[in-house]
Parts: structure tokens; sequence; C-alpha cells
């Protein structure tokens, strides 16, 4: 799907507030509510819109700790790979999981649990018994600097 001025706008209304009625919408970029919900519909079935949710304050919910963990597999196979993946999934307090490169590890997880000790139980007794894990190496986040959801949509 080839985006124009209208569908970036759109992208760029709807990633600030999710909420925001059609008709709002339609008259923040210029266009009647029919052709906008148009487009937005347009933008959902091509993908490029993947959902709506709610996003949530850690902190107001207890959760005040946030870590990221370098994980380290002992074999590097498609199959030792799936089932960490399917494993970590499985793990609520995993915010993240990412497959990464140019590091002594394989894995970078987020992590978001309520304080040391949370995180010393997912940790000890979840994440290193997962099968292949066989280093890992934690950070801890001290303070958000830059924290975003919003992707830079360029300009056509």
């Amino acid at each position: 799907m080839e985006l124009d001025g209208y569908d970036r706008r759109i992208l760029g209304v709807l990633q600030e507030d999710g909420r925001i009625s059609n008709q709002d919408l339609a008259e923040r970029i210029g266009l009647s509510p029919s052709p906008c919900l148009r487009r937005v519909r347009a933008l959902e079935e091509a993908g490029i819109i993947a959902g709506y949710r709610a996003l949530l304050n850690a902190k107001a919910l207890g959760l005040s700790l946030t870590a990221l963990i370098h994980i380290s597999m002992d074999q590097h196979t498609p199959e030792r790979f799936k089932h960490f993946e399917s494993q970590v999934g499985e793990i609520p307090e995993v915010m993240e999981c990412l497959l990464i490169t140019g590091q002594a590890a394989d894995y970078q997880l987020k992590v978001v649990v309520a304080d040391m000790d949370a995180y010393q139980e997912l940790l000890l007794n979840r994440i290193t018994r997962i099968k292949g894990v066989t280093g890992v190496h934690s950070s801890f986040v001290l303070r958000r600097v830059v924290d975003k959801t919003a992707l830079a949509i360029a300009e056509a």
C-alpha cells in the first residue's frame, strides 16, 4: 500500500491518540468522515495499523524495576532458538525479546517486575531454567530518557 499525505497524517494522529473519534480525526487531517474512515480501515486491512492498546503506567501498578537481560545460548540451531522463543513468550514479565547480533549474547530481553526479589525469582527460577540458556548478563534501567511508542513517519 502506498501512503499519501492523508494516510501519513492519519497514522500520526492515531499514534498520539488511538481513541480519537473518526469525526475528530477527519477534522484534524482535513477530510470528511466517510473517506477518513475508509482510509483507516484500509490501513488496518493492509496491516499498517496493527492494533490499538492502552499504555499502562508500570510504577502505578507497583512494577518499578525494568531490566535488560542478554541471553547466550549453548547451540545456534533453529530448534534451540524456537524452543527458547516459545518458552520466553509464555513469561508475562517479558515485555520484549529480541534476537540480536553484534554482542556476545543471542537475545536481549526487556523485563518489568516489582522489585529485585521478583527479578531474582524470575531469573533463577524461570529464565535460566529454559533449556539451552548458558549465559545471562543483566542491566538495570535507572531512568527512561526516551520512552515512546510512536514511529517516525516520513512525509512523502
